[in-house]
């Protein structure tokens, strides 16, 4: 039997049935009935959302519960469910509306008593959702083959399981005034540096934009900016990845609704790297590393040097290869610098196309893009063929890397190069190289230069 002093320290409030019904007005999927307890002398209100939470879960954790609950008045009423009289695994004692309702609005089940101006709330969420499954975008040879999803909670699991120590801290705060998208910051305390983390704290906490619901808004929260091209943050889907990178001392951060996570900060060798390559003997690893350095320079470089030297500096071809070139350039009516620039035009056009068709389509559109319209273009002297394979190779090179934030940064810088290149040939080229190694340079997160270690500042 609870005892007067216990049913008094339940703290009384203004929450009540008809501000929660004000607050939730117009939202047809807000459900609600009375209950009672105590042969009837104890009457509540029980409110939840269909949809956020499992109407099973509602019915035997809280209500049925509830209704067996032996007290006299609404006091002993709250203060048995808070101790344990309604089977759930969390429950919180509201007395405001504002707190009520979002607590609903988070899959809560709500007990409102009028008479005490306080409710509350049971967590009975709705546990539907989609299973964890192999990475579709960063595919996995010698690591684990699962994958985030949309549910925070099971993406914070999949991280614990792999780090079962203390050490590993979480640290939550809604993104958007209007969304109040869960935003878990995750760090392995004495790995990760203090200052760090309390720089992407106050970052997110001074967030002051309404919505929040996709991956670019929550990066330009994370950067402060999004001037960059280059990617100032290392995306993956992989929790064996980002487990890794906590270890590294990287802070890391997980959104409710987003399939993957965010490791800052990020650095350009590390872009350049996939998880497979621990599992990979030293010297076979580093050869794929500089193998994909050399494709991010053939990628970003090679139109660009094949314009400079196609139309400023023709004396650097060799004679036969020279003399191969002007033969199929002889009818072409386009000049070198045009036809680049429609190539890689025409190659995002039906990259695009690919991605956003279905599947069967998508391929089917690849073919005729890639073979058809190709070889078509080249029999009509539309198109030399030289300028078809200088594409092909760079965008083949450009989609060694691992990071695709990465590749989609270098198509740019790749348009950018080819028109200096057109216009001043390797003065020009020579100019734009250096403006991106000194953007490359001057581009930092949390105190990190992206080229670290190759050069601090």
């Amino acid at each position: 039997m609870f005892d007067f002093k216990t049913i008094k320290s339940l703290p009384s409030g203004s929450a009540g049935c008809a501000g929660v019904k004000k607050l939730l007005e117009g939202c047809a999927d807000l459900e609600s009935r009375a209950v009672t307890c105590g042969a009837g002398r104890v009457r509540a209100e029980a409110f939840w959302l269909d949809g956020l939470t499992d109407a099973r879960a509602v019915a035997e954790d809280v209500l049925r519960p509830f209704y067996s609950l032996p007290c006299r008045s609404a006091g002993e009423a709250a203060a048995r469910a808070l101790r344990g009289g309604v089977y759930s695994g969390t429950v919180r004692c509201r007395r405001d509306d504002e707190h009520t309702a979002a607590d609903l609005l988070g899959g809560c089940a709500a007990l409102v008593f009028d008479s005490l101006g306080l409710a509350l709330t049971f967590e009975v969420k709705n546990s539907a959702g989609r299973s964890v499954e192999a990475p579709t975008v960063e595919r996995s040879v010698l690591g684990a083959r699962d994958a985030f999803v949309e549910t925070l909670r099971v993406n914070t699991a999949l991280v614990r399981r792999r780090l079962p120590t203390a050490a590993l801290k979480l640290w939550q705060t809604p993104l958007g005034a209007e969304t109040k998208t869960r935003t878990a910051v995750l760090y392995l305390a004495g790995a990760a540096p203090a200052d760090r983390v309390d720089a992407l704290r106050r970052r997110l906490e001074a967030i002051e934009r309404r919505d929040v619901t996709d991956p670019g808004e929550v990066e330009r929260a994370l950067t402060g900016s999004m001037r960059a091209l280059t990617p100032q943050t290392l995306h993956t889907e992989r929790p064996d990845r980002f487990v890794r990178g906590l270890l590294d001392g990287k802070v890391g951060v997980l959104c409710d609704g987003m399939p993957l996570g965010w490791l800052l900060p990020a650095t350009l060798p590390e872009m350049l790297r996939t998880q497979e390559d621990r599992s990979r003997h030293a010297a076979v690893a580093a050869a794929l590393t500089a193998l994909r350095a050399l494709a991010l320079l053939v990628s970003l470089t090679l139109p660009a040097v094949y314009v400079a030297v196609a139309m400023h500096h023709q004396e650097m071809i060799p004679s036969k290869l020279l003399l191969s070139a002007i033969h199929a350039k002889d009818q072409v009516p386009l000049s070198t610098g045009a036809e680049v620039l429609g190539m890689l035009l025409s190659f995002e056009l039906l990259q695009e196309a690919g991605i956003r068709l279905p599947e069967p389509a998508g391929q089917t559109m690849s073919v005729i893009g890639a073979l058809i319209v190709g070889q078509s273009a080249v029999e009509a002297k539309v198109l030399s063929p030289i300028v078809i394979i200088v594409v092909a190779i760079a965008g083949v090179a450009g989609y060694v890397q691992p990071s695709q934030e990465l590749c989609a940064a270098v198509r740019l810088w790749r348009f950018a190069l080819v028109g200096l290149a057109a216009a001043l040939g390797f003065f020009g080229l020579t100019a734009g190289l250096i403006v991106w190694l000194w953007r490359l340079c001057d581009t930092e997160n949390l105190g990190v230069c992206l080229l670290w270690p190759l050069c601090d500042r």
